[in-house]
């Protein structure tokens, strides 16, 4: 009995095998994105002087909306602290890595009130590259992106730069 039990698997086992090779093999696995809206929080480094030569470092508050159709995102940095809040909302195009990590690639506006921000004093037009990680078995994200403020400084017009990072929690 146990003869036949191991034939009939081998011979089950050679039919699937050629099945799989006569209808062809099966398409590679796509990367899917980082699944999942969050909020979240860290610090954000101005890099550029600006007006005065002097860079900035804030708190920031990170918010992402994503859309599970489409590679897109509506983000929103908040970087407080300093003289003065900027609110930054960004589209962005979302590149998949794998299925816990997204590149991406944002344009939108930064919005200022009050004095200097890590990302300058004026409200200017921002591109915002960054990534997102999303931690094995959790809720949790980490996240790291840049600003670049295309003309972010009132007196001398210069651009602004700050780089960001965090943590979130995935909604």
């Amino acid at each position: 009995m146990a003869y036949l039990w191991s034939g009939g698997c081998v011979a089950l086992g050679s039919v699937a095998l050629a099945a799989s090779f006569a209808l062809g093999s099966p398409s590679s696995a796509q990367a899917q994105a980082a699944y999942g809206s969050y909020i979240g929080a860290g610090p954000s480094f101005g890099l550029s002087g600006g007006d005065n030569n002097q860079s900035e470092t804030s708190g920031s508050f990170a918010v992402r909306y994503k859309f599970l159709r489409a590679p897109l995102s509506i983000r929103t940095q908040v970087l407080v602290g300093g003289t003065g809040t900027a609110v930054v909302p960004t589209l962005s195009y979302d590149y998949p890595l794998d299925w816990q990590t997204d590149l991406y690639i944002g344009a939108g506006a930064s919005v200022v009130r009050g004095g200097n921000t890590p990302i300058g004093n004026k409200s200017s037009f921002v591109i915002q590259p960054g990534v997102d990680y999303v931690m094995p078995y959790s809720r949790w994200v980490l996240y790291g992106n840049a600003i670049i403020s295309f003309d972010g400084y009132e007196n001398n017009g210069s651009a602004g730069f700050s780089i960001q990072g965090g943590t979130g929690l995935r909604f």
